[in-house]
């Protein structure tokens, strides 16, 4: 007996008519049924009021939820906090962002040296009315003394680029750039202008081909956008990404080509030499690489041969392989997170067993020090100059809030420079890295919190959070969110499963494409594990993704729909055989593939969640969340999936579909919206286990 069975709704739910087509097509001999495609139009009219009312009655059965108004409480206790980022130097001026306890959006600050703070932008008091404005990334330039920035409205990832004076706050009027979804700004030396990458928003280009017309670009200030020189064309492949930096001297423009999360070629230009052609440096190799040029010579980062990652050091601009010098060899039990050159030294991020190390190295390779952490932890946001011999960096825990030091980089010697203050008590609980066996005799590892005194026969609820793919980290980071859940007496697990990045670039490929169903493997096997040691049980453990970890909930609930008692569905894909077709999609084959390729489209549709819903079978409930507004994952995803499970499912359920207004695919960025729907994902989960919040 399912605990949704033991804790009934006090009224049944009747689902908005989804009518069925009978659309069919064949492929590779193959037919295939789609009957809710009419959901893929969000413009029509039938669509929207469908998706309305559906978003109607999930709010109005997640109000009913004994307990929300008190989850709504505690989570604006965790989430209406201060907290302050990790400064930026540039010029004698410190940029960061800084979230105060009565706003609902961070508000980005800058302060001369010795000087008091003042704002730099405030997104709260931006837009007209009825207008959510979004902030997007902020780069001042070397000085200091201008930003680029850019503005995203309702948080989705379309975006506009301004310039402004940080003297006087003016904005430059004549430097607007649209088109700037794919900009980061690369300022020169001189801070007169920036290299970008732009995409064109002719409505006449579909969505789904966009990536492919984008092109680097120069901006020089107080000239018309609108003829930028193009620096480098478009690639005309809408399944590769074009991205461009600057060397802090402004002598070297490299432009890389990233083919997916798993290779990457780079083109330089020395903008000295008075050559304007681009100059292959590494092309065609199927591995990652990264540049570094600082004083004469190329630091790279490379998979190649390594799927670790190591470091080379070669003269600047010598594509020759043969002139590389490896200065920092790949470890044989440590994956190489992110490498920067800051205080004239090699900072290194790392991860071992999927946590996070620090260490400095000189600018030969040689190890100068390892960073003494507290625990078991994650490290975010190192910043800092390759000139100035102070850095700064975050470190948090699975139960640890988020704490920024300042170090010097050649002398160590950390101290605290800010630490969040969250209302959460870590003591009595415990956090355990634990190790399982696949389907395929993979071992895995998951870390696992749960209260000291939690028994050990299967009665503790929890709650199983997953990605599994492009390389991604699922790194033991602390989430104020998850608090509530173990207040209530619920245990918490992150696996880290194979198609991300913890163990290296072979355990990024081992669940991709062909071999996608291994991620999949993994989390149920994560779920039996939790099973069979007595964490839990399978009515009493839910399941929770996003995006492409929205795909794993789905997958993870149609092939074992009998193992989880619930499960929370974010900005999912759904629909594989399709999903090339719209939002960035394209942008992914190099990941899971394509239905054109027939040996592709048959893993496709072996494991596509929307796919094999299966009519008569009793599925668990289901929480579907959908940003109304996201531009990379269409929610067509989410709309097609609900109506799949709402014909199908016998006696099982509720299949709910909550729409999040004036949201991208990050969701919203007002922290009201993070309280409503943290109050309501909790609500629906504690409901459907019997659980009362604290």
């Amino acid at each position: 007996m399912r605990a949704s069975d033991e804790v009934p709704v006090a009224e049944k739910l009747v689902y908005p008519e989804s009518k069925q087509e009978a659309v069919r097509e064949t492929l590779f001999g193959v037919e295939v049924a789609d009957p809710w495609r009419w959901l893929e139009d969000e413009e029509a009219p039938e669509v929207k009021a469908w998706t309305g009312a559906q978003d109607a009655l999930a709010r109005g059965y997640l109000a009913k939820m004994a307990g929300r108004d008190v989850l709504a409480k505690r989570f604006g206790e965790l989430y209406y906090i201060d907290s302050v980022s990790a400064p930026s130097r540039r010029g004698d001026r410190f940029f960061y962002s800084r979230r105060h306890a009565d706003r609902e959006k961070a508000i980005s600050y800058w302060r001369a040296e010795g000087g008091p703070e003042r704002v730099l932008l405030d997104p709260n008091t931006m837009g007209g009315e009825g207008e959510n404005v979004s902030l997007g990334a902020v780069v001042p330039s070397w000085d200091g003394r201008r930003v680029a920035y850019k503005v995203q409205v309702n948080n989705a990832d379309e975006a506009t680029l301004y310039v402004m004076d940080v003297d006087t706050g003016e904005i430059s009027k004549g430097d607007t750039i649209e088109g700037a979804k794919y900009s980061y700004p690369q300022w020169t030396p001189t801070n007169d202008g920036f290299y970008y990458v732009w995409l064109p928003t002719d409505p006449s280009i579909p969505t789904a081909e966009r990536p492919g017309y984008a092109e680097i670009r120069y901006h020089k200030l107080g000239t018309d956008p609108r003829r930028d020189p193009v620096v480098h064309e478009r690639l005309n492949n809408p399944k590769a990404f074009l991205g461009v930096d600057l060397s802090r001297d402004g002598r070297w423009l490299m432009a890389y080509v990233w083919h997916g999360w798993r290779a990457s070629d780079i083109y330089i230009r020395d903008l000295t030499s008075g050559d304007a052609s681009w100059k292959p440096f590494v092309v065609g190799v199927d591995a990652q690489f990264s540049v570094m040029p600082w004083k004469e010579h190329f630091y790279i980062v490379t998979n190649d041969g390594a799927p670790k990652q190591r470091v080379f050091k070669a003269p600047a601009g010598e594509p020759d392989r043969g002139a590389w010098r490896e200065i920092i060899p790949e470890s044989p039990d440590a994956v190489l997170d992110n490498v920067s050159i800051l205080g004239d030294h090699l900072v290194l991020t790392t991860l071992r067993n999927a946590y996070g190390e620090l260490l400095i190295h000189d600018l030969d390779g040689k190890l100068v020090r390892q960073a003494e952490l507290p625990a078991i932890g994650a490290i975010y946001g190192v910043t800092g100059d390759p000139e100035d011999d102070t850095m700064y960096f975050s470190y948090n825990a699975l139960t640890i809030p988020y704490r920024i030091y300042k170090t010097s980089v050649s002398q160590g010697g950390a101290t605290v420079w800010a630490s969040v203050d969250v209302d959460v008590d870590p003591d009595p609980y415990k956090v355990e890295q634990v190790w399982y066996t696949s389907r395929d005799g993979t071992r895995v590892s998951m870390f696992v919190v749960t209260h000291k005194d939690a028994p050990r026969d299967g009665s503790t609820p929890f709650l199983m959070y997953g990605y599994g793919g492009f390389s991604v980290n699922m790194k033991p980071y602390f989430r104020a969110g998850v608090f509530p859940w173990l207040e209530a007496g619920g245990g918490y697990a992150l696996p880290n499963l194979r198609g991300g990045g913890e163990y290296g670039e072979e355990w990024h490929r081992a669940g991709m494409l062909t071999q996608k169903q291994n991620v999949f493997d993994d989390f149920i096997a994560a779920a039996e594990h939790l099973i069979a040691e007595g964490y839990t049980s399978s009515e009493r453990l839910a399941i929770r993704g996003g995006s492409n970890g929205g795909l794993l909930v789905g997958a993870a609930g149609t092939q074992r729909p009998d193992l989880f008692g619930a499960g929370v569905c974010a900005a999912p894909l759904l629909d594989m055989v399709r999903y090339h077709l719209f939002g960035s999609g394209k942008t992914w084959i190099p990941e899971y593939g394509s239905a054109d390729d027939e040996e592709q489209f048959k893993a496709l549709l072996a494991y596509s969640p929307y796919h094999n819903v299966k009519p008569g079978e009793t599925y668990p409930p289901f929480l579907m969340l959908s940003p109304e507004h996201d531009d990379r994952v269409d929610p067509l995803h989410a709309r097609k999936m609900v109506a799949a499970l709402q014909s199908a499912t016998d006696g099982g359920g509720p299949i709910l579909l909550r729409v999040e207004k004036d949201a991208g695919h990050g969701g919203a960025d007002r922290v009201r919206q993070y309280v409503e729907e943290g109050a309501d994902v909790y609500a629906f989960l504690m409901h459907h286990f019997g659980m009362t919040p604290r």
